[in-house]
């Protein structure tokens, strides 16, 4: 008998969670400070989340983590490069509805030097492999601002649809962004795999 976890079915990897050079692994303890770090730099909070740049200490980053560990909708990852154990990324699905098979999605590479190297493009892989395979959702969606262009040009390459717009959503330094809503249907998806 083949052992499942080394098949190919759907277009998923051989190992679910393990591309060519990135990783999908749970949040550990280590992680945190981390973590924590990269939410002093403004660029990455504010690309990251709506809320206030607000600076966040290991506890309530592990509070986070912790809930969405504990969550029956929640399955965030560490990115992890696969010849090392530092974390250089976070993504999740969250927010699942079962019954609709819909859930949302969210992507953060850490350290700026390690972005636009493709990195987020494999993890991304990755995590909606995880998805649609091994959750058997339907849909993800996301939402990101406006001017977070390279994050567009990546869901946009991994044949995410542009579905609406929160106009004028944010107000940051004196200027207001849009919110942008795109999703991704399971046969798009699949569509993307077999034509890449």
């Amino acid at each position: 008998m083949t052992n499942p976890s080394h098949q190919t079915t759907n277009n998923t990897p051989a190992t679910l969670l393990q591309g060519e050079r990135v990783r999908l692994t749970a949040c550990e303890p280590r992680d945190l400070p981390l973590l924590a770090r990269w939410y002093q730099d403004t660029d990455f909070a504010r690309r990251f989340d709506a809320a206030p740049a607000m600076p966040k200490t290991e506890k309530q980053v592990a509070e986070y983590i912790e809930d969405q560990q504990k969550s029956p909708t929640g399955y965030p990852f560490a990115i992890r490069l696969l010849d090392a154990e530092d974390m250089i990324g976070y993504c999740e699905l969250d927010g699942i509805l079962w019954n609709q098979g819909t859930g949302w999605l969210a992507l953060a590479i850490g350290d700026p030097a390690l972005r636009g190297q493709g990195y987020g493009t494999e993890a991304l892989r990755l995590l909606l492999a995880f998805g649609f395979a091994e959750l058997n959702l339907r849909r993800v969606q996301l939402t990101v601002f406006s001017y977070n262009v390279p994050a567009i040009r990546l869901y946009e390459k991994l044949g995410f649809q542009r579905e609406g717009v929160f106009r004028e959503f944010l107000h940051r330094d004196g200027r207001t962004f849009d919110m942008l809503l795109y999703g991704l249907l399971r046969r798009e998806f699949k569509d993307t795999i077999t034509h890449s």
